[in-house]
Order: C-alpha cells, then structure tokens, then sequence
C-alpha cells in the first residue's frame, strides 16, 4: 500500500492541529479526554519529545503512543479536523515497519507465557475486602480442621 507524501494533507483541512484532536480523529482514543489524558501523563511524544494536549502537529511528525502495554511508533500523513470512519482515520498516519515487528513479538510473547503482573486488576485489598475474607476464612471447614474420629 502507497502512502501519500508526509506533506500530504487532507481537504479543507488546516496547516496545524492540535494534538489531543489529532489523537482523537486518528482513532488512536475514543474521546478527545482520554487523549488529552494520555498526553499529560506523558505516554505521547512528538519528534522524541514529551509534549502537552494543546501541541501543534504537522505533517511529518512521529509520534510514540503508549496504549495499555503496547508502544506504537506513528509517521503524521495527514491532519483531519474531524472524526471519519476508521479506513479514514488509519489513513491519516502510518506505523513504523520496526513499531509493527516489536507489537507482534511482544504479543506473541504475551501469548506463550503471560507477564503474572499484568493479572493484577485490583491491586491490594481494601480494608473491608481484609475483613471479608477473614470473615469466610473464620466460617469455612477444612479436613485439617475437623477432629480425627480414625480407627484407634
């Protein structure tokens, strides 16, 4: 597949956009929030820079995403003001063949033995959870627990 030139913009569209919006049209995030979000924490960055939601993007910039686990690595095609279908959307930027080659190792790695931290939905127990489970531990039998009524 043919990419068009990096200086490629779409129709009507404007010379510079933000970023946040950009993220948002691109259908890299499913709410303009989320990607503001996303960029604050610093899991976006442009040309190897950190950056901020309100950063002008141009044709040509690379962008590194960091969505869940998964680093991708974007060349800007073109800037979209509004959010289209997603063929629309992944046209308006390209991933790196490098940026592919690592998401697919390290998918492939996560199928054969998964990460044990990455089953962590939770974190630690919360006070009350701590007494819930005391609680069932206190009411539940086990056959260590039970007398030894044995032949004698």
């Amino acid at each position: 597949m043919k990419h068009p030139a990096p200086d490629h913009e779409a129709p009507g569209a404007p010379p510079r956009m933000r970023l946040d919006k950009w993220l948002w049209a691109a259908r890299l995030f499913k709410t303009r929030a989320l990607a503001a979000e996303a960029v604050e924490r610093g899991r976006v960055q442009v040309n190897g820079q950190p950056a901020k939601p309100g950063r002008e993007l141009r044709c040509g910039d690379r962008l590194q995403v960091r969505q869940g686990i998964d680093e991708r690595t974007l060349d800007v095609l073109a800037l979209s003001a509004v959010r289209g279908p997603a063929p629309v959307a992944q046209a308006l930027y390209a991933e790196t063949a490098e940026s592919q080659a690592r998401r697919i190792a390290a998918a492939d790695a996560r199928r054969v033995a998964a990460e044990p931290a990455h089953s962590i939905e939770q974190g630690r127990p919360t006070k009350r959870d701590r007494r819930q489970l005391a609680q069932w531990q206190r009411w539940s039998a086990s056959a260590d627990d039970l007398p030894d009524n044995g032949p004698d």
